[in-house]
């Protein structure tokens, strides 16, 4: 039942609030002896728990356990220690209302200003495959309860969830206490922070559900993180699935794809990608910036040699991996790429899937280039790119880890699949038709399978070199897709090999690369004219491989 709202003219205004008592209890100790020392500095009461309370009290900073202040010692091994009135009502009593202050007054307990409290590890007690029993008890009870009571009272109480955010609180105490506008701040982080933590046991329990846990409740089966995904696309009865698209704001946008339309980015607080990159140089990023460097991220991530792709409306103009003997790899990847489509190349996004050198800045410093997104850039890279101004320089997190699933909203909802990154070798690949390919050949077709998955549908790539020579993409018809290939890549196309990133259905395609002096192709194969077009291959003497798997990318 809801409650009945008070008068407003009961409030009183509160915005700067400054730290008096501080509750801590935190099973990530990173800063936790800084934040003491600077809280004890400032004179404020420190009231912990356990281990959290151990440490500060060896480091010599005084602090007063949870017990003490309960008059209630820990119980049933550490479930219950903070679920007592006498730390509730401290993290719940609305201090602008004098009735609230009297209550507590009269039960003589003490509000706190501000609370650091971060959850069990749930999700790395997952991750290290421990068993089922060990998991449960890392199911944080009094943590969440005491995040979510305070960040509902953000009007008085400040509530931290992540070490990240100490040198603020640090810097606010300095400065006379934190503003309202902060701990709403602090608040949003918070909520999101439980219902992601509430998110990922919510999965895994149905995760448990679906692969029976046997007799026992707590069965201690290891538990494998990589399947934690699993119950999101299995059809398991009566049972609700959640899957948290939950995010902070980092920054608005000037607008988004068009100037007419709003934009933001936000953050996933549990996800190092390109919404966490740093931007180390250049003008703010536009929404189309972010999305094409995306785009340019997962097509260079896509190989395991050092590779550079170069993006235009989120289809590539060049992609490219460096040969084996090149002194510079990424430059001499950077070179093949562009050597591609430089007329597309012009204002485009760049990603490297290695630290970007000298002698590729020299190169990109001669070429209009909106964006470079790489794991890092050597001191006489950024020497030369930041006097570009207008160039956008990235540097991805040095945890960067592509995302296992992608999303995609609908009207009224939204779709999730696995992110595409399944690339069958050519050892698995079935020979339809000709001579079986030469180890350059192959290595070319190899490159070339995998650079396809990059191209919106329809999709063919030709390649020599490790490098595209010609991409026709998004087009209706696969046909269009191959001259428009063959048409780009100009001479270049005799000789070459092509990717198809679905089959042909007609030998028509497959005829138009025939045409241009295409030696090999691969494709997934499975139309129901395989034959016609097999072929069709086997009367121009092309070799081509099926995969059995194909690169619909939409």
């Amino acid at each position: 039942m809801a409650v009945a709202s008070k008068d407003p003219s009961l409030y009183k205004h509160r915005d700067q609030i400054a730290v008096k008592r501080a509750l801590i209890s935190v099973s990530d100790k990173t800063g936790l002896l800084e934040l003491a020392a600077a809280l004890n500095s400032a004179g404020v009461e420190i009231v912990s728990t356990g281990s959290t309370a151990a440490q500060i009290r060896a480091a010599g900073y005084p602090v007063r356990d949870v017990s003490e202040v309960t008059g209630f010692r820990e119980a049933l091994d550490g479930r219950v220690k903070t679920l007592h009135p006498a730390v509730h009502a401290g993290l719940l009593a609305d201090l602008r209302l004098e009735d609230h202050q009297q209550q507590l007054v009269e039960l003589g307990y003490a509000g706190f200003e501000l609370v650091v409290v971060n959850l069990y590890p749930f999700a790395e007690t997952v991750g290290a495959g421990k068993p089922a029993a060990d998991i449960i008890e890392n199911i944080d009870i009094g943590g969440p309860a005491m995040v979510r009571a305070s960040a509902k009272n953000h009007a008085n109480v400040a509530i931290v969830v992540s070490p990240s955010r100490y040198p603020d609180i640090i810097a606010a105490i300095e400065n006379g206490g934190t503003t309202l506008n902060q701990r709403r701040a602090l608040a949003t982080e918070a909520f999101i922070h439980t219902a992601n933590y509430d998110g990922a046991v919510a999965n895994w329990m149905l995760d448990q559900e679906q692969n029976a846990w046997g007799e026992s409740d707590l069965a201690v089966d290891s538990y494998d993180a990589e399947d934690n995904a699993d119950v999101i696309f299995e059809p398991v009865e009566n049972a609700v699935v959640t899957y948290d698209l939950s995010g902070v704001r980092e920054t608005v946008l000037r607008y988004g794809e068009n100037s007419h339309q709003r934009a933001a980015l936000f953050a996933d607080l549990d996800s190092t990608g390109i919404a966490q990159a740093e931007q180390l140089h250049g003008k703010e990023m536009s929404y189309n910036n972010y999305v094409d460097a995306d785009a340019a991220l997962r097509a260079a991530y896509d190989h395991q040699q050092p590779a550079v792709a170069i993006i235009k409306h989120q289809n590539p103009c060049g992609i490219a991996v460096a040969p084996a003997d090149a002194a510079d790899a990424i430059a001499a990847a950077h070179k093949l790429a562009h050597a591609c489509d430089p007329v597309s190349a012009f204002g485009g996004v760049i990603a490297a899937n290695r630290e970007v050198t000298e002698e590729m800045a020299k190169t990109v410093a001669e070429i209009f280039t909106e964006v470079i997104v790489a794991p890092g850039f050597t001191p006489e890279a950024l020497a030369i790119l930041t006097q570009k101004k207008n160039l956008r320089l990235l540097q991805l997190p040095a945890d960067f880890a592509q995302s296992k699933t992608e999303v995609r909203p609908v009207s009224g909802g939204f779709l999730v699949q696995d992110a595409d990154r399944s690339f069958k070798p050519a050892s698995q690949w079935e020979l339809a038709a000709g001579e079986p390919a030469a180890p350059e050949v192959l290595s070319d077709l190899e490159f070339a399978w995998r650079a396809c998955r990059a191209v919106k549908s329809n999709a063919i790539l030709l390649a020599a070199g490790g490098a595209s020579v010609g991409v026709g993409m998004g087009q209706v018809n696969r046909v269009d897709s191959a001259r428009l290939a063959v048409s780009r890549a100009g001479e270049r196309a005799a000789g070459s090999v092509a990717a198809s990133d679905a089959f042909f259905p007609f030998a028509d395609g497959l005829q138009v690369l025939i045409d241009a002096g295409v030696t090999a192709v691969v494709q997934p194969g499975g139309s129901v004219r395989d034959e016609e077009v097999i072929a069709a291959a086997k009367a121009a003497g092309v070799t081509m491989y099926f995969t059995g798997e194909r690169h619909f990318f939409h």
